[in-house]
This record gives structure tokens, C-alpha cells and sequence, in this order.
């Protein structure tokens, strides 16, 4: 540990995947950079997502840095579990060296920008302050949980934890009665890996979940070994992914569903679900998430697909319901394996809480209005997060008038330039935050996107020997209205999603994702860098 007051050229919050990013390719252009995390070791999503069943949603070999060196991983599955994700991340730590400038146990509370220094003073829980004269804010998008106040929750006498904050030793569920609240990603994994070993499980949904299939293959099945390729065509694929709208090795059908006939419609629907992974929702008919015939095809085909694996017909109603909750796709789709097959089991319930709200949490379970009290012995909140700004939010960041970004936000919006930085908020960064299309593929690749221009920006300031830069307020309005516009020229602004803050009680309802996707998002990083940064004052 440091001194009371250390100084750093680049202060990185967060060591997931964009702090080590940050990190390990600061740190090859010669800066001086410390990394501060929470978490006792490095993994952020994967550090914290430690929940029966945690998966990623994306496929081998993409989800993982592309660069050659860090190419020799063994990776055992085509989508890993939570221990092989914790086992890559050791790789990076031994390959790199990574811990050394990484101080652990470490959360920060507040930052304000010195415009006498042209610094950022940081505070921690500790106490102790520290100088950087860029600050990094890789806090991800989903790592501020929400529980919603469920009246008597505090007196429930069994064993009750929030996905994001699972116990190091686990839970044992083997015969018991439990309860899991709310049916989003987490919830989908949860629930499927623990649903064999149960007494009894009872579902509360509020809005069903349009899963996907995972179609999982593992490295040790040699039927499957075209999902495990060799690491020469590591370079094509990776350049397929930085060329597609997300990120991933596929891209868009370049037709609109309507102009193909039914038969060549459902040969591709068919096609993508054996593929399975994102390929229904990010290689489809071009106009799927943007038009409401097309997008209505794909549901129809999906809902088929699905209702014929669940034999209760309220339960299959209520999970896959033949008129669509929302266009499919415009929420993140959750990858299953098992989960429709886990409501079949006569010792699962499913109760639909628009209907029959929970109406408290007892010391013996949770009362709903039409079902009345279920005793249960475990209690899983899978309730969700304060996605893509709540990170951000929970510091006290303020620039050198002393106005927070907090305080800013909650007024007038959430307001950033390029998803990348806040006017008047000089030398702050975001990677992977709000207002980039941050949620819309895959991870790696837009941290790599921004990580790239970002580390491009600081080596020219050095090389110019500028100490201060800040988004001029013209670009980020600017910027805001580009947001705008391509939400509302989708179909995503129709459901209540975290997308757009809807899942959280009282938060603005905004597009926080950018819908024009990453290979248009990456061109117009380019083209300002080319330009010279002209929509910046750099001084």
C-alpha cells in the first residue's frame, strides 16, 4: 500500500475486463498506472457473479482479448462458467503481471478535479487521497444491484442472497424450498442449475424472459470441434467481429423479412436457433430490431420453438405467451440450456406477480395476493441492477466548480460525449458505461474499441505535453441527440428495460445504449481522431 497521497499519470476504478485492458496497454505506452478494485482479485463481473449456474452469453474464442500473445488459453466449453472465466483471468495475471498495479480491498468514494493542478483528487472508504492526472472510471454496466423494498424482507428467518453478492462457499439447496425472485439472465441460469436438486422451487416472474438456445459444445467432444478453431483463423474471426453491429463473428442477414418468401424466412430462423448463442438475435433479418412486421416473424417462430418444450399450458402461457410482452431482442436475450424443461417438474411453480403481487416477505416465506403464503427455506433475489450508470452514480464526482456528475445526471438526464466522458468534467473516461453500445454484443470488443482510441488520445497528450481535455458542450448535445435519434428509429424504447432505465423505480427513462452499433460507433471514433479531436478542447 501507498503512501497517503500517491500520483499517478492514469487512475483506472474498476478491474474487470476494461481496467485490465486499460491497465496492460497504458502500462506497454510507458505510463504510470494503478488500478483500484473492490474485490480482493481481479474479474469484475466475474469476480462478483459467483451465483449456482453464472455462464457468459457470449462464444469461444471471441470473448477473450484479442491479442496474439494471449491466444493460448485452453478454454474447455463454448460458453465458460464462472471457475474457467476466474481461471482466465489468473492467465492474464501470470502472462502480464496485472497485480502488481492493482491495489485490491480498495473502493472508491469521491473524486473532484483540481483546476489549479489539472488533477483529479480521489478519495477512498479509507480515507486516503490520491492524484491522477486521468481518471478511469471501468466500474461496468451491471455491478450496482437492486432490490426492490420488499415489506418484511429483513425479517425473513431463512437464507436469503442477491445473485451479485453469492457466498464464496456457495449454498446447499439439496431438498430445500426456495424461492427466486425475478426471471432475468441470472435468474435463467439459477434456476436451471438448481432446479434437479430442489424439494421445491417457486417462480416469481413479472415479465417472461425470451431465452435463446445456448447450444453448448464442449472442447473434449470431438463432434463439436468446429466451435474450438484453430488459432490461425483467430484473425479473421476477430476481424469479423470488429466489422459486425455487435461485436460478434456474425453480422446481419442483409435482407428485410418481408422480401423473402416464407420458406426462405423460416429456413433462416431455423439455421440461427440450431446455430444457437446470439446468432437468432444479432444475425437475423436486418430489419428485426427496427421494424415491427419483421420483428413479429421472428417472435411467432421463437414462441413455437419454445411452447412446444412446456407441457402445463398455464405455465406456457405465462413463460411464452402467444402475444408477445415486447418486440423480441430489444432486451439483452438470455442463453439457456434447460430452463423451460426445469417448469415441467411437478415440484416447480410459477407465479406471474403482474397478477399476483408479492405483497410481503415473512419470517417463513413470501405472500402474494392470490397464492397467500409460501413457505420457502431460501430466498434468491435475481431482482437486477442500476445497469450502465449506477457505478457511476455511486461516487461522488464532482469537476472543478464542485458540481456533481450525480447531481447533473439526475436533473437534466444522463449526458456524455461519445459514451466516453461529460462535458466540464475534464480528463474523466468511461469505458464500457452509458451511452456507447456498450450492452449490444459483446464485451471485449467494444472495450477494445474505446480502449484503443482512448490509449491513442493519451499517448498524443503526452507526446504534446497537454495536461487537460475536455468535451467541448456543443459535441456531447450533440452526441446526446445522435443517442436519441437512433433509439427511436428502433424498436427498443418499447420495453421496460435496463436498456433505458426502466427496470429501476424513479430513474429517468433515457437511452443508455447507442443503437447505431459498434462498427459505426468505432468509424466515427476514428474519424474524430482523425480530425484531430477537434470536437474537444485540449489545452
Amino acid at each position: 500500500m501507498g503512501s497517503s497521497e500517491d500520483t499517478y499519470e492514469i487512475l483506472v476504478i474498476g478491474a474487470g475486463f476494461s481496467g485490465i485492458y486499460a491497465l496492460h496497454n497504458l502500462r506497454k505506452k510507458g505510463f504510470a498506472v494503478k488500478v483500484y478494485e473492490a474485490g480482493t482479485y481481479m474479474g469484475g463481473t466475474w469476480y462478483w457473479n459467483r451465483y449456482p449456474g453464472a455462464r457468459v452469453d457470449t462464444d469461444n474464442p471471441i470473448y477473450q482479448f484479442n491479442e496474439e500473445g494471449l491466444w493460448d488459453f485452453a478454454w474447455t466449453e463454448r460458453f465458460p462458467a464462472h471457475p474457467e472465466l476466474q481461471e482466465y483471468f489468473r492467465y492474464l495475471d501470470d502472462k502480464l503481471q496485472l497485480s502488481k498495479d492493482i491495489q485490491y480491498n480498495t473502493s472508491v468514494s469521491a473524486a473532484q478535479f483540481d483546476t489549479a493542478r489539472n488533477q483529479w483528487q480521489v478519495k477512498t472508504d479509507d480515507g486516503r487521497v490520491t492524484w491522477a492526472n486521468h481518471l478511469f472510471l471501468c466500474t461496468g454496466s451491471t455491478t450496482t444491484r437492486y432490490t426492490p423494498p420488499f415489506k418484511g424482507l429483513d425479517r425473513f428467518k431463512g437464507i436469503c442472497h442477491h445473485s451479485y453478492v453469492w457466498p464464496k462457499d456457495g449454498v446447499n439447496f439439496d431438498g430445500k424450498r426456495v424461492a427466486v425472485i425475478g426471471t432475468g439472465a441470472s435468474a435463467v441460469q439459477i434456476i436451471q442449475e438448481i432446479g434437479s436438486r430442489v424439494g421445491h422451487l417457486t417462480v416469481y416472474q413479472r415479465t417472461p424472459n425470451l431465452c435463446l438456445p445456448m447450444q453448448q459444445a464442449k472442447a473434449a467432444d470431438p463432434s463439436k470441434a468446429a466451435w474450438f478453431p484453430p488459432k490461425s483463423k483467430f484473425p479473421e474471426i476477430f476481424g469479423t467481429a470488429r466489422k459486425s453491429f455487435s461485436g460478434l463473428n456474425f453480422d446481419w442477414e442483409r435482407k428485410n423479412a418481408a422480401d423473402v418468401s416464407p420458406k426462405e424466412r423460416r429456413a433462416l430462423y431455423e439455421s440461427l436457433y440450431a446455430h444457437g448463442g446470439f446468432a437468432f438475435w444479432l444475425a437475423n433479418f436486418q430489419d428485426m430490431l427496427f421494424d415491427k412486421e419483421s420483428n413479429a416473424y421472428a417472435y411467432t417462430f421463437w414462441a413455437e420453438k419454445a411452447r412446444a418444450r412446456i407441457h402445463d399450458s398455464v405455465k406456457r402461457d405465462i413463460l411464452t405467451p402467444l402475444v408477445a410482452p415486447h418486440a423480441i431482442g430489444i432486451k439483452r436475450p438470455c442463453l439457456e440450456q434447460t430452463y423451460y424443461e426445469v417448469f415441467n417438474q411437478s415440484n416447480v411453480d410459477l407465479v406471474n406477480v403482474r397478477e399476483s403481487p408479492i405483497l410481503e416477505i415473512t419470517e417463513h416465506g413470501v405472500r402474494t395476493e392470490n397464492e397467500g403464503l409460501v413457505e420457502v427455506d431460501i430466498i434468491v433475489l435475481a431482482t437486477g441492477f442500476d445497469s450502465l450508470t449506477g457505478s457511476i452514480k455511486s461516487m461522488d464526482i464532482r469537476n472543478g466548480k464542485g458540481e456533481s456528475l450525480r447531481d447533473m445526471w439526475k436533473r437534466n438526464g444522463t449526458s456524455t460525449y461519445l459514451g466516453l466522458t461529460t462535458a466540464g468534467f475534464p480528463n474523466l473516461w468511461y469505458m464500457y458505461g452509458p451511452q456507447a453500445p456498450t450492452p449490444l454484443g459483446n464485451g471485449p470488443t467494444i472495450i477494445e474499441i474505446q480502449g484503443e482510441w482512448l490509449v491513442e488520445l493519451m499517448v498524443r497528450m503526452k507526446d504534446e505535453k497537454r495536461r487537460f481535455v475536455d468535451a467541448k458542450k456543443e459535441s456531447e448535445q450533440g452526441w446526446t441527440k445522435e443517442v436519441w435519434d437512433a433509439w427511436e428509429a428502433s424498436l427498443f424504447p418499447e420495453a421496460d428495460s435496463w436498456y433505458q432505465g426502466a427496470n429501476i423505480p424513479g430513474k429517468t427513462r433515457e437511452p443508455l445504449c447507442y443503437a447505431g452499433g459498434y462498427s459505426k460507433y468505432e468509424d466515427l471514433l476514428k474519424k474524430i481522431a482523425a480530425e484531430g479531436y477537434k470536437t474537444f478542447n485540449l489545452a
